[in-house]
């Protein structure tokens, strides 16, 4: 009886072990095919179809299709991708709970991430264009700035606290600065960069100091 008892838990962790593998390999494979589509906006726009997406990636459509279950799965693990490269980004900035002044948050966030939209316009025109059809996608933009607005108002919360001050405003800031700052990216970008990054970060600076020194001298 304990042989076959032992003998179903080999069996057991077999099976387990290859259904880890497996899951493991389709995981890598994601990754591996989200990368090549990357490459392949840059390379060829943000109105890029299927075909030329599977031809980067060296396979066909139907193992997107396998792997995403179509363009709309394929954009939508797409967009959680630059949303963590973004946030990668910012939060090598914004990582100093407690210690960075409000405005100076401001100006980093800005300049950061208009920086990463100046260096990918093509990606970026591909994130905010969300793909036609019968399948709904939830907006990106709201995606992605609500999750990076979360994460900024705990900066602003954690300085508020070592400041002695009340954190109440921390959530309306981070997430009213984040959208500002997606809203000007989105026009600066869509105007063709029509003044430099540095006037950009500079304006927007204007715009916060004032109201974050008074909070500071009150």
């Amino acid at each position: 009886m304990c042989g076959t008892v032992g003998f179903v838990n080999a069996a057991e962790q077999l099976v387990d072990g290859r259904a880890t593998r497996w899951a493991d390999h389709n995981a890598q494979r994601r990754r591996e095919l989200v990368e090549s589509a990357l490459r392949a906006i840059r390379k060829h726009g943000p109105g890029i179809g299927m075909d030329e997406l599977a031809s980067e990636a060296g396979t066909s459509k139907t193992v997107i299709y396998r792997h995403f279950g179509g363009r709309t799965g394929l954009y939508t693990a797409i967009v959680e991708s630059v949303h963590e490269f973004i946030w990668s980004n910012l939060a090598d900035k914004l990582h100093t709970p407690g210690e960075l002044e409000p405005a100076e948050l401001v100006r980093r966030l800005t300049d950061t991430y208009l920086a990463l939209v100046e260096r990918d316009p093509e990606i970026y025109q591909f994130v905010v264009t969300r793909p036609l059809g019968d399948d709904p996608v939830t907006d990106p933009v709201t995606s992605i700035t609500g999750r990076i607005g979360n994460e900024v108002a705990e900066a602003f919360r954690a300085w508020l606290r070592a400041q002695g001050m009340d954190p109440r405003p921390a959530n309306t800031w981070g997430h009213g600065v984040v959208g500002f700052v997606w809203a000007i990216a989105d026009k600066w970008i869509t105007t063709g960069h029509q003044r430099p990054r540095a006037d950009i970060v500079e304006f927007a600076a204007r715009l916060f100091d004032p109201a974050f020194d008074h909070q500071t001298t009150t």
